[in-house]
């Protein structure tokens, strides 16, 4: 059998990708425009290849280089500022693709999904970004509850155990964990508001509002995290790549904050019809 790897060697990884990781999403989130957008869609593009690979959807290769195009579209049209009713039809587009090309019913239903998943993560934080009334603090304060929610999830777990979360489909998550990732994503959140009102940037919303949104974000944050492993479950996969060292595949490490993406998206789209 193979030896488990060890919990120390497993936590240096994680801390060694991060400290590659991080910088380059807050780096590219300052110069906004077409390098933070190319991050995402690289993002997105890693994000729809895990996803059909696995669910095993064939035609594996063109599958995927069909959606990946179709991702690359997208960040296209919204460097280009398209209307809304272009964004639907390149989707309409690149669905009909995925159930055209797909083997079997299975097959493209997979791959319809998987373009969708992608789909929210390459749009939703290069037009966070862009927002007048949200911008780079509104990512800034998606990185900090996202992050402080999973650093807190997990020490917290490991010191305080304790009654797990939902055994079924991720053995490892305790009650403890998602409290303590629920007060952390609290402060955090808190935090980037408060800097954000002390130094006089654009605030969409009090700091009270704040700390009951990044709950909402941060418990958002934990069920995108169990959905996907629940996915992995179903698939009989352990981890969605290998591409991160310590982390898995790029689902793996941004399960959260596509939970938080997929919120903020369907908001922004509210009020974009509202208004």
């Amino acid at each position: 059998m193979p030896q488990a790897v060890p919990a120390s060697s497993e936590l240096k990884k994680r801390v060694l990708s991060a400290l590659v990781l991080v910088p380059l999403a807050l780096m590219t989130a300052i110069l906004g425009g077409w390098p933070f957008a190319l991050f995402w869609l690289a993002a997105g593009i890693a994000m729809v290849v895990e996803w059909t690979g696995m669910t095993k959807v064939e035609p594996s290769r063109l599958l995927k280089a069909v959606l990946a195009v179709g991702l690359a579209g997208a960040t296209l049209l919204l460097l280009l500022r398209a209307d809304f009713v272009t964004f639907v039809a390149l989707a309409a587009i690149a669905l009909l693709a995925a159930a055209i090309l797909g083997r079997t019913s299975g097959d493209k239903l997979w791959a319809a999904s998987g373009f969708l998943y992608g789909l929210v993560i390459v749009l939703v934080p290069p037009l966070v970004r862009a927002h007048p009334n949200l911008g780079l603090v509104g990512l800034l304060w998606m990185f900090a509850v996202v992050w402080s929610t999973d650093i807190a999830g997990y020490f917290t777990g490991r010191a305080l155990g304790g009654p797990k979360l939902w055994p079924r489909v991720s053995p490892k998550k305790t009650w403890s964990g998602f409290l303590g990732g629920l007060l952390a994503a609290a402060i955090a959140g808190f935090l980037v508001a408060w800097v954000a009102q002390r130094s006089g940037w654009i605030q969409p919303f009090s700091l009270r509002n704040t700390v009951i949104l990044s709950i909402i974000a941060a418990v958002a944050s934990q069920l995108g995290d169990l959905g996907e492993s629940a996915l992995k479950r179903h698939c009989d996969v352990k981890d969605s790549s290998h591409l991160i060292p310590g982390h898995g595949g790029v689902m793996d490490r941004l399960d959260g904050f596509w939970a938080v993406s997929l919120i903020l998206g369907i908001v922004l789209f509210i009020t974009w019809m509202a208004g």
